[in-house]
């Protein structure tokens, strides 16, 4: 059985790694005020930044899918690790050495599927590397060479090499402590007749990387006419490899990418190294598929979807490149981004422009040219014989559903215009119409479908079940609920500022359930008081179920609403807060006074009665005094 982490050294690398250092490799962060950072959201689609960061508090959460926790739980969330794997991986990029409980460590056993995948990938490229200087690569050498790259550009991408016999990589790997098993679930061997093979023999290799710069797979090109396999042999489906999740290029190209807002998609590796080489740092390709969803995720996290970003698209000019092309534009509406094609003269690729006019002819290729909209229009309006009626009205059918589908009303308005230019029809007003009213249609039909039903609502006393709804549904336009959490929100952040008289507070006083819970949480975990230095990381632990812990981490991270947080605004929250929970008590008391009525026992009259006086003067010096009363 795997060894148990330390948790002094859990504590160890989660206090090493600065929280907005680790999300920064996967999205573009911004200011958000308080001290907190803000981005897309990784964890789900949204057009503006929901997802906020609090380095001094080492969490984050998400307002809008309630998604929530700390460095270690951002990691295992986003590249779907386990706990244990998780503190490996962070402790190792903070050169933190791990202590081992029940029985030590052994690292050939105890690290995680994924950790051990990805170092058998960062050995292999290494392996690949060291090859690329042998003489039987020497065919590799003048690949690269006929195509401009020489040896500082092979070293900066990790370009390599795969032997030509049937198992160097794998009698290498298994020098390295690594089982066939997992030789065969990496994708770098196979099975053989006798047992594993090289998955890749006498190839160019490049390795491919993921958003935080982990090697996950490689890129496969032939180079000898007896080998019978595809042009490009990319890794297979593996648990850290999914093809239509990986850009080639984007641990080179992400902090260029989030600082101009601007990405350009070319289509193989060779292009994005002369790209790179060329200037254009924020180039990226696919790996053997087409450009697609969850593609355009990984760059909106990037751009920011702020105004000025900007998608360029380079493909071939041959048959193939504009069918990918239009591929593109079907999922085009899904970028917040402006979108634009380039095609080189003569239909060459950015490797074979630069070859033929250097680097600035690639520099000046990837500048926005044709939008994206009006190339796949052009595409489908050249198909039709614009010189008959018949053939406007046919092109125009086919043309205005995608022109349509432009979210954005003023830009549809100006596309169906030029439409209109392109099909050579005069009455522009009638193409705008009809453009509009297939939008209208598309939206009718879009409301249509069934009602959301309201999820049930669940205790805040109960465990939290295995898909645990979204955060509390509370009806934050109610002052009572806003100052509670205001307070709460005082209590994890400042503590200093509310206590002691915070920790006197009843659980009663919060009258919404969820505050209540975090109310009990503060308590558990003992007070706000003389909070120590693992405060929140207490409270989070003292929640009793999933839901009032991502609460806790949401009131955590949440921006306090005040200007100036100080003292005085903390003992507004503090009396607001306590000067309801006694004008509640008062009514309560009067209706019990009510009931007794004049023919009551006069012994517990006259108590009712001196606990709605002791009430009624300690409300009086509440609103007289302020904090100084409490």
């Amino acid at each position: 059985m795997a060894g148990r982490i330390n948790d002094d050294d859990v504590k160890a690398v989660r206090d090493a790694v600065p929280i907005d250092a680790v999300v920064s490799e996967y999205l573009q962060l911004r200011n958000a005020g308080g001290g907190n950072l803000k981005g897309l959201c990784p964890f789900h689609d949204e057009k503006s930044p929901s997802f906020q960061v609090s380095p001094g508090k080492g969490l984050f959460h998400c307002f809008g899918c309630q998604e929530g926790g700390d460095t270690i739980a951002f990691v295992m969330k986003i590249d779907h690790l386990s706990f244990s794997e998780t503190v490996e991986r962070l402790a190792a990029k903070a050169g933190i050495t791990l202590r081992y409980e029940e029985g030590g460590y052994n690292p050939g056993h105890q690290r995680g599927e994924r950790i051990r995948l990805v170092e058998a990938h960062k050995a292999a490229a290494q392996f690949y590397v060291d090859q690329l200087g042998s003489a039987e690569a020497e065919i590799g050498r003048k690949f690269l060479a006929e195509r401009g790259f020489d040896q500082a550009a092979a070293e900066h991408f990790g370009v390599g090499y795969s032997p030509a016999g049937w198992d160097h990589l794998t009698r290498f790997l298994r020098g390295k402590g690594f089982s066939d098993k997992e030789l065969i679930l990496s994708g770098l061997a196979q099975d053989g007749r006798r047992g594993p093979i090289d998955r890749f023999r006498g190839r160019l290799m490049w390795p491919i990387r993921d958003v935080g710069g982990e090697v996950v797979g490689f890129g496969a090109r032939k180079l000898r006419d007896d080998d019978n396999g595809p042009k490009y042999l990319n890794t297979p489906e593996t648990p850290i490899y999914k093809k239509s999740q990986v850009l080639y290029g984007i641990d080179l190209a992400k902090k260029d990418i989030a600082k101009v807002s601007r990405a350009v998609v070319v289509e193989g590796y060779t292009d994005v190294m002369a790209c790179h080489l060329a200037g254009v740092t924020t180039a990226i390709a696919t790996c053997g598929t087409a450009f697609g969803g969850d593609h355009i995720k990984i760059l909106r996290r990037l751009l920011m979807d702020n105004g000025s970003a900007r998608v360029i698209f380079t493909f071939d000019g041959d048959a193939a490149g504009q069918k990918a092309a239009l591929r593109a534009f079907e999922d085009d509406q899904k970028f917040a981004a402006e979108t634009y094609i380039a095609i080189a003269p003569d239909g060459m690729d950015p490797c074979e422009l630069r070859l033929a006019k250097g680097d600035a002819a690639v520099a000046e290729l990837v500048q926005p040219r044709t939008p994206l909209f009006e190339f796949a229009l052009r595409q489908i309006v050249k198909r039709y014989d614009l010189e008959t009626p018949a053939g406007r009205a046919a092109a125009l059918d086919e043309a205005a559903p995608v022109v349509a589908r432009i979210k954005n009303i003023g830009a549809q308005h100006e596309v169906a215009v030029q439409l209109a230019g392109m099909l050579g029809i005069l009455d522009t007003q009638f193409v705008v119409k009809r453009v509009a009213q297939l939008a209208r249609w598309a939206r009718d039909r879009g409301g249509k479908g069934p009602a959301t039903q309201p999820a049930p609502q669940r205790g805040y006393d109960t465990p939290a079940p295995s898909a645990a709804p979204s955060g509390p549904a509370l009806n934050l336009r109610s002052p009572a609920h806003r100052t509670e959490r205001e307070l709460l929100k005082l209590a994890l952040q400042r503590p200093e500022l509310v206590s002691p008289a915070f920790d006197a507070y009843g659980i009663d006083e919060f009258t919404a359930p969820p505050y209540a819970a975090v109310r009990q949480c503060v308590q558990d975990a003992g007070g706000a008081t003389g909070a120590p230095s693992d405060y929140l990381d207490t409270v989070r632990e003292a929640a009793p179920n999933d839901t009032v812990r991502a609460l806790v981490t949401e009131l955590a991270v949440e921006t306090i609403f005040a200007k100036n947080v100080d003292e005085a605004y903390a003992g507004d929250q503090l009396v607001t807060v306590r000067l309801r929970a006694v004008d509640r008590r008062i009514r309560d008391v009067q209706g019990t006074l009510a009931r007794l009525g004049a023919h009551g026992d006069p012994e517990q009259l006259a108590a009712v009665q001196n606990e709605l006086w002791v009430l009624t003067q300690y409300g009086q010096s509440l609103r007289n005094n302020g904090a100084a009363a409490l």
